[in-house]
């Protein structure tokens, strides 16, 4: 039995550079940066390979880039057209197996192990994927072909005249050896530093050559992870995300506002649609979370836990305006708010000890009727003054 893994990894760098060069060809081979323009005191999320020559970092402050590199263009980063991307690309990659683990934009790993007989060789497989993704998205992706996750990663990222980078069974240390220590997952650009400063060590193979004790005082307990890795080895599994069941609604408004009556409507209004699909399914949530999205694109949320009596708008909107208050600290409009109820479980019938039961009767007896007039002439045949323009304060 073949025990050897065929591991790709997707890499499309600067996921969201390259998203904006599609639409603006003129982006290409210009420094460009992606950070919140109009906010206050904002960073760098992500370079481009020209504006990290002149000296732009992840991290700097706009205002550093720019005397940096005065050629530099921003670009306001755009999370749903991202997502919406990199969906497509996960799209493509499920079609060849359904071992893929996500591990940010444009970043995703393969298990290919056992698909030869579907799709060939690893290699011819990467090289596939990679032009499918680029027929279907317009994207180029590099992909890195090895037996583990820690080689296939790096792989992705060496720049050479091919799409695709195999590395042979048995070759990993020869391949990691003359790269800098810097490449290697966990090591980065602080520790690397460390690395040449304290040790005089500046390329992976270095690493590899000494005993883990030797490295322990550096890195602790990541020390013997890091000497595994720089040897080429790396037993972690490629792992798909575990989709946990959630009730979520979603607003986008038409008009920016920071208008706390109009924003406490569309609250409730999100919180009684949720409650009302709980209810249907005979569910309670355990936790609620608040994302919030300003007009400057910069986003805030807070999360809490629900009181364990009662599912109705009535019981989980205050704890859930609490939570938006925390997040809504900025004098800056929303664009778009979003709720989600996790922690989902069967609702049991119990009662709360403490609560008065002839009120709580009353109370359910008056969301059970709400709900068969809403099921028999629809969602807006009857609604809560709170959710009614005008009637904010009741």
């Amino acid at each position: 039995m073949n025990s050897i893994r065929h591991i790709l990894h997707v890499h499309i760098a600067e996921f969201e550079i390259a998203l904006a060069r599609l639409s603006s060809p003129d982006l290409r081979g210009r420094p460009v940066a992606v950070a919140p323009i109009h906010a206050a005191r904002s960073l760098i999320i992500s370079a481009s390979r020209e504006a990290r020559m002149e000296g732009v970092f992840k991290g700097m402050s706009i205002h550093r880039a720019k005397a940096v590199c005065p050629g530099l263009t921003l670009i306001e980063p755009d999370p749903e057209t991202a997502e919406k991307a990199f969906r497509a690309v996960g799209h493509v990659a499920s079609f060849y197996t359904p071992l893929r683990e996500p591990a940010g934009l444009g970043h995703i790993y393969l298990d290919m192990t056992g698909t030869e007989r579907l799709w060939g060789r690893a290699r011819d497989a990467a090289f596939r994927i990679g032009r499918e993704i680029g027929i279907k998205t317009g994207l180029f992706a590099n992909v890195g072909v090895a037996c583990n996750k820690t080689v296939s990663n790096i792989a992705s990222r060496i720049r050479s005249n091919e799409a695709v980078m195999d590395v042979e069974y048995g070759t990993e240390a020869d391949f990691l050896a003359p790269l800098r220590a810097s490449t290697l997952p966990g090591i980065g650009f602080a520790r690397s530093r460390l690395l040449e400063n304290e040790l005089d060590i500046k390329c992976i193979g270095q690493i590899a050559a000494l005993d883990p004790l030797s490295l322990t005082c550096l890195f602790g307990r990541d020390a013997r992870v890091i000497h595994q890795r720089a040897r080429g080895i790396d037993p972690t599994p490629v792992t798909p995300p575990v989709m946990s069941p959630m009730v979520r609604e979603e607003i986008s408004f038409e008009q920016d506002t920071n208008d706390i009556r109009i924003l406490s409507r569309c609250l409730h209004k999100l919180v009684e649609t949720c409650s009302r699909h709980m209810r249907d399914r005979a569910i309670r949530p355990g936790s609620a979370s608040v994302r919030i999205r300003y007009s400057d694109r910069v986003e805030a949320s807070r999360r809490c836990r629900l009181p364990r009596h009662g599912f109705s708008s009535l019981d989980l909107y205050p704890p859930i305006e609490i939570i938006f208050q925390k997040a809504f600290t900025r004098r800056v409009r929303i664009r778009y708010m979003e709720l989600v109820f996790r922690g989902l479980r069967p609702e049991n019938g119990q009662l709360c000890l403490f609560n008065d039961q002839e009120s709580n009767g009353n109370k359910t007896a008056a969301i059970n009727a709400i709900d068969r007039i809403r099921h028999r002439y629809g969602e807006e045949a009857i609604r809560f003054g709170r959710s009614i323009p005008g009637n904010e304060a009741l």
